[in-house]
C-alpha cells in the first residue's frame, strides 16, 4: 500500500477515552484507516487497508473498540 495523504485527515478517538492524551486515534480515509498515538500527533502513523481494519475491529472485544 502506498502511504496515504494525511494532510486533510480528521482524527478521532473513542468517546470512552476521557480528556487525557493517552489514546489511540483513527482517521478514516477513502483507501485506508490510519492510526496514531494521541500523545505524538506528528509522530509515526500506521495505515491499514479497509479489509485489514474490518478484520481487526471484528476480532477486537467491544470494550477496546474505537
Amino acid at each position: 500500500m502506498i502511504a496515504p495523504d494525511l494532510s486533510a485527515a480528521t482524527w478521532r478517538k473513542s468517546s470512552r477515552s476521557g480528556t487525557n492524551a493517552d489514546c489511540v486515534e483513527i482517521a478514516e480515509l477513502p483507501e485506508a484507516v490510519a492510526v496514531r498515538d494521541s500523545k505524538d500527533p506528528y509522530g509515526p502513523t500506521l495505515a491499514f487497508d479497509r479489509t485489514a481494519w474490518a478484520s481487526f475491529v471484528t476480532r477486537t472485544p467491544r470494550a477496546f473498540s474505537v
